[in-house]
């Protein structure tokens, strides 16, 4: 979220307790938040994701990786930052670690594919006439995740396919919805242990499928990070 001063926090809660417990750091005020007056406007595509790729822009496959992402940091670190967002600004974040997460066992259909989650984290920012929010659901292993995925994925399918380029190093697929009045580009990426969505909202956007390619291919390169990191 971001506060009066500027600053950009990253929030977490656990379960569904109330208390919220500020993570490690805060995020400074010159790094892309409310208090800029620099007007938002949204980054060349590719700009922000080729930073955090490396040459080339490719993401480093980590597809394969058994990181699990219950720990403050470890959403700190594949949620985008303002400074990997630049043009955009930042309007809260947030994390929630379950407590008792549910068997996988005890899940039903596929729209309830989340079921069996043990975390989830999300950053929201907003340039001119759209919103982007970035997603991160944590499973216990790949296994679970890879449910999840299939479910999302069949579940999904009654919705109109978006041209979205696939994004270096996940199995990724995107769709156009309409809900609550916004329509919205969806954006989902399955990798490791966790479950990604870049989606896209705003009434009357464009949603342009490169905008989403590109804070895709940001998101999925901080996640493979973020599981490397010791």
């Amino acid at each position: 979220m971001s506060t009066d001063n500027g600053e950009y926090v990253l929030r977490i809660r656990r379960g569904s307790s109330a208390a919220l417990m500020m993570a490690l750091v805060a995020f400074a005020a010159g790094c892309g938040g409310s208090g800029s007056d620099a007007a938002p406007t949204k980054p060349p595509a590719g700009d922000s994701a080729a930073k955090e790729t490396g040459a080339g822009g490719a993401a480093v496959d980590e597809s394969g990786s058994d990181t699990v992402f219950r720990t403050e940091e470890r959403f700190k670190q594949a949620l985008p930052d303002p400074t990997s967002m630049a043009g955009w600004t930042p309007r809260g974040a947030s994390a929630e670690i379950e407590e008792a997460p549910e068997a996988a066992a005890n899940c039903g259909p596929d729209a309830d594919w989340y079921c069996a989650r043990i975390a989830r984290g999300e950053a929201d920012y907003e340039a001119v006439g759209e919103e982007a929010q970035f997603d991160l659901t944590a499973f216990a292993d790949k296994g679970a995740a890879q449910d999840a995925c299939r479910k999302q994925k069949a579940w999904s399918a009654k919705y109109t396919k978006a041209q979205t380029p696939p994004i270096p190093g996940v199995d990724s697929y995107a769709y156009y919805r309409n809900a609550g009045g916004l329509d919205g580009l969806n954006l989902y990426m399955c990798t490791g242990t966790v479950v990604a969505q870049v989606l896209l909202e705003g009434e009357g956007s464009t949603l342009d499928p490169d905008t989403a390619h590109a804070l895709g291919q940001l998101f999925a390169a901080r996640i493979h990070k973020a599981a490397a990191a010791s």
